[in-house]
């Protein structure tokens, strides 16, 4: 693949990625919250929204790192874009894989005695303040990404 096919491709997935991250947990969640009057439901739509997200992650983090790994520039273990991406993508199974269902078991087991106050609702505040913790790390990695272009890939011995 032409280095100028790979730099506009790594931008597109970059920005749809990086771009629903921020707009998703940063401007959507905040505004369901603020609109939906039914707390409940308001974390369900968001819930289902960063599913989505973590599934778009790693369709996008996938082929990124899958280009990356086809276009090594004998960097190879020193690139910090590729760390950033594994990073990234680990951090998408811990969350989609590892915190969401155990969240999700402990709102379904509790029923209608989930609520501030309860054992459930405890342990489901701790998961999700690790979960939006991982989110945070999640979207400042992909900014950085964003914002520091591959400039070695794309300029080549300061052409």
């Amino acid at each position: 693949m032409p280095k100028s096919l790979r730099w506009s491709l790594e931008r597109i997935l970059l920005t749809l990625w990086v771009g629903g991250m921020w707009t998703t947990g940063f401007v959507v969640t905040p505004i369901i919250f603020s609109s939906v009057a039914d707390r409940m439901l308001a974390g369900n739509i968001a819930g289902r929204l960063f599913s989505i997200l973590s599934l778009v992650g790693l369709v996008c983090g996938g082929l990124l790192l899958l280009m990356r790994g086809l276009a090594s520039t004998g960097l190879g273990l020193r690139d910090w874009r590729l760390w950033a991406l594994v990073a990234m993508l680990v951090v998408i199974a811990v969350g989609e894989f590892g915190l969401a269902p155990h969240m999700q078991a402990l709102k379904s087991a509790a029923g209608a005695a989930f609520a501030p106050g309860s054992v459930e609702y405890g342990k489901f505040a701790l998961l999700h303040r690790i979960s939006s913790s991982l989110f945070l790390v999640n979207s400042l990695l992909g900014l950085l990404l964003v914002a520091v272009p591959a400039q070695r890939e794309v300029f080549p011995h300061g052409s």
